[in-house]
């Protein structure tokens, strides 16, 4: 019986391929039903020399049909997309949602100050502001309002209403200010909402009033109501802004290594050949000498092409560094630059623990970048001075030099005043370019609130100064 058994699993095998499971079970219920009517007809459905083989191939058969099954499926399933492919198909996506939201932008400044005119409209507020998590897992002010610049609480692994908030994902009330700056004695009513965005909490907004007791359970549903929708459009301002400062620096490192790779090396193989030529020249007068006095003007402006690719290089490299911050970034620029043109550089540099998101950092590093570049290339300085205070949310960039001052109208094909000015513009700060007097230009970029108060003590701020 064994042999006539084996021959079950072929058709069922093919009819899996070709028709479908069905068809195969059938098929194997089919040689079950003649097996079993063989066995009474033969009166051998008892023997065990008859049973035992019949069911082992109907057995055989049965997960013949399921393997070919479970192969079938698996090859007609669709090929899962490749991981750039999937990364094109969500930017696109991205974009074509950006350009359909109000304003046309997706600007987490933006939007936090939206949501706090929203705030300010609905409930009793003096000071107010939106924090989110930005470089280093430190809570920064995305945007606030006050009378005065406020230096607000933004550790997490402390025990305040902040933390609970963010851990919690629970309005907090309470009645001590989260302003490090304000009275310590002060009772206040303040209100700590969290907005979560799913499951993740992507930023949390504070609301702050000098009357006691102000925040009752009304005004809590209240702000709750408006965090809602809200979390959601910061999360996406948030992941695009990831998105774009990624980019951007994968572009400034790609331009980098392409610019080292390719005309940098050509121009130093240009400059040895000069060098070459020159060697091979006779101490003859004449002509040969007037060459090699050619030779040596096109070998001093080689050097010269090659030191501007270099510094360039230092500045798509040049990224605020997580730990270092902000300020740490345009010192180490503006020596690296003035030691390569001769400048005379003063740094003065006061920086808070407190960071700026990523994104602003970036901007003003960049606005320095630019301002310390000119000062270099076209102002012919001796001396150039950097100045540096962040206490976020508000900061102060000014950089200045003693060479010729501001033309008039600025030579043809030169724009970097114009992106300075884009730059300021994109993260909502004031650029001013101005004369120095006696004799140079200054260049200061503000963001936040004018005017300065010390919030910071000693241990929590860096403050120096250096002349070099």
């Amino acid at each position: 019986m064994g042999a006539p058994m084996a021959y079950v699993v072929v058709p069922v095998a093919v009819a899996c391929v070709y028709q479908g499971a069905r068809d195969a079970y059938a098929l194997v219920a089919v040689g079950a039903v003649m097996a079993v009517a063989a066995g009474w007809r033969l009166g051998r459905l008892t023997d065990a020399a008859f049973a035992v083989p019949a069911v082992e191939w109907l057995l055989i058969a049965a997960s013949a049909a399921a393997l070919v099954t479970w192969l079938r499926r698996a090859l007609s399933a669709p090929a899962r997309p490749q991981p750039y492919a999937e990364a094109t198909r969500l930017l696109t996506q991205l974009r074509t949602v950006a350009r359909h939201l109000p304003g046309g932008t997706l600007d987490p400044g933006g939007i936090s100050m939206h949501l706090l005119d929203e705030v300010r409209a609905t409930v009793p507020s003096d000071r107010a502001a939106v924090l989110s998590v930005s470089g280093g897992g430190r809570l920064v002010v995305l945007a606030q309002y006050g009378s005065d610049r406020i230096d607000w609480e933004t550790n997490l692994d402390a025990d305040t209403p902040v933390a609970d908030a963010w851990a919690s994902q629970q309005p907090q009330v309470a009645n001590r200010s989260l302003s490090r700056s304000q009275p310590a004695d002060g009772h206040v009513a303040v209100l700590v909402a969290p907005l979560v965005a799913g499951v993740r909490t992507v930023g949390l907004i504070a609301v702050e009033s000098d009357r006691p007791g102000a925040y009752d359970r009304q005004v809590v549903a209240a702000v709750t109501d408006l965090s809602a929708p809200a979390a959601l459009r910061l999360e996406a301002a948030l992941l695009f802004d990831d998105v774009r400062s990624l980019a951007t620096s994968e572009e400034r490192q790609r331009l980098a290594r392409e610019i080292h790779d390719g005309v940098a090396q050509e121009l130093v193989m240009v400059g040895y050949g000069i060098d070459n030529a020159l060697a091979r020249l006779p101490e003859d007068p004449g002509d040969a000498a007037e060459a090699a006095a050619d030779l040596r003007s096109l070998r001093a402006e080689v050097t010269r092409v090659i030191t501007e690719l270099r510094l360039s290089l230092f500045e798509l490299r040049s990224e605020v560094d997580r730990h270092g911050g902000l300020t740490s970034a345009i010192a180490d620029y503006a020596r690296t630059v003035g030691a390569s043109a001769g400048l005379r550089v003063h740094l003065s540099l006061d920086e808070s623990t407190a960071r700026l998101p990523a994104a602003t950092e970036a901007e003003l590093l960049r606005i320095a970048q630019e301002a310390i570049t000119n000062a270099r290339k076209h102002a012919r300085a001796e001396n150039l001075w950097v100045t540096c205070e962040v206490d976020p949310p508000y900061a102060r960039i000014e950089v200045s030099d003693d060479g010729h001052g501001i033309d008039a109208e600025p030579p043809e094909g030169r724009y970097g005043l114009s992106i300075m000015a884009e730059r300021a513009d994109r993260i909502r700060g004031q650029l001013r370019i101005q004369s120095r007097d006696p004799q140079g230009t200054t260049v200061v970029v503000v963001l936040g609130a004018d005017g300065r108060r010390d919030t910071v003590s000693a241990p929590e701020g860096v403050s120096r100064q250096d002349d070099q």
